[in-house]
């Protein structure tokens, strides 16, 4: 599929999450807000990033430098990119973003803990240093990038039902596949496995 059939995707889905929720504060730390969405206008695309903590926010995809320069000006400082139809990284460089292109297909397969591994050891790096925000995003912030945020909040101690009801709550257009959680849940017993 081309980017811009993608961003015709993604811009129903930015529309749908704006009608659901609104922007969640500049806390800075992992507690939630009752503000929980932000849209990002660019012409007539909306960039979509719905803030599921103060530092952590999920979405869809970014796929123009305008778009990115709207995400810069929102205070991300990273980018966990979990499509596998664009990376990001070239967008990212004139704004000092650090971006890890992550890239899985969304095909209702079970996803290795590998993946899992290589995005959270991303993430926890990211929200070590202070003041940091990460956007985690795939094509239309549905399964990709939630799976992957889920992974990110069961390993800074969350809950796996917790951390499932919070990302529901601050974007309903989330849909957790049983595969997806499934995967998610190979991981975290991988992980207590290794003892991390």
């Amino acid at each position: 599929m081309k980017v811009s059939e993608w961003s015709k995707i993604a811009e129903g889905w930015s529309l749908a999450a704006g009608r659901w929720s609104t922007a969640l504060g500049e806390r800075g730390d992992l507690r939630t807000s009752p503000r929980t969405h932000r849209i990002l206008r660019h012409g007539t695309f909306l960039m979509d990033m719905t803030w599921v903590t103060g530092r952590i926010a999920v979405g869809g995809g970014i796929w123009t430098a305008e778009n990115m320069a709207q995400v810069a000006r929102a205070g991300v400082t990273h980018i966990l990119d979990m499509q596998i139809e664009f990376d990001d990284t070239p967008l990212a460089v004139p704004h000092g973003i650090t971006v890890l292109w992550n890239p899985i297909d969304d095909d209702f397969q079970p996803k290795s803990p590998e993946v899992f591994q290589h995005g959270v050891d991303f993430a926890l790096e990211a929200l070590d240093e202070e003041g940091s925000k990460l956007f985690v995003h795939c094509a239309a912030g549905v399964h990709r990038a939630p799976m992957m945020t889920l992974a990110i909040l069961c390993s800074l101690s969350w809950k796996l039902g917790d951390a499932l009801q919070l990302i529901e709550s601050r974007r309903p257009v989330v849909d957790f596949a049983d595969v997806y959680v499934n995967s998610v849940k190979e991981f975290l017993q991988q992980q207590v496995k290794a003892g991390k």
